[in-house]
């Protein structure tokens, strides 16, 4: 699915939209909720949770808590485009959550966030990952 599919939420018109991001980790997943009328996204509170069952349990209350329209996820690849492990484990991140949110799940390349997310001090950088993510996803929104 591309970015520009509206078909989330067809009662919700696509200004509307909102989205929680997330940048995936084994034993952190930071978490980012925006929308696209503003564009911005806002930090929440990292994952901690190693497992799929602790993991999911938290997504979902996240997810119940949010009510968003569509998801988002962040996916690593080394510097010059290459997938490597944690590529394959954030596209299952992904899979998993559209088969059991039934909600839309796009994918960004997250290339340098958690270092950007890190140098801008952040006592939380893995949820600043997931805003960078989040906001470079609205960025490019038509």
């Amino acid at each position: 699915m591309s970015a520009t599919d509206t078909t989330t939420a067809p009662n919700v018109p696509a200004q509307f939209h909102s989205f929680l991001a997330f940048d995936f980790g084994l034993k952190r997943t930071g978490v980012a909720v925006g929308t696209r009328m503003l564009r911005s996204a806002s930090p929440q509170g990292t994952i901690k949770a190693e497992g799929d069952a602790a993991r999911f349990a938290q997504v979902a209350e996240r997810i119940r808590e949010w009510q968003p329209d569509a998801l988002v996820i962040g996916v690593p690849y080394h510097p010059d485009g290459a997938p490597h492990e944690n590529t394959a484990r954030a596209l299952k991140f992904g899979r998993q959550l559209r088969g059991r949110f039934g909600l839309e799940v796009y994918e960004v390349d997250e290339r340098y966030s958690t270092t950007e997310a890190i140098a801008s001090g952040t006592a939380d950088a893995d949820a600043a990952s997931a805003c960078i993510i989040l906001e470079q996803f609205l960025r490019n929104l038509p």
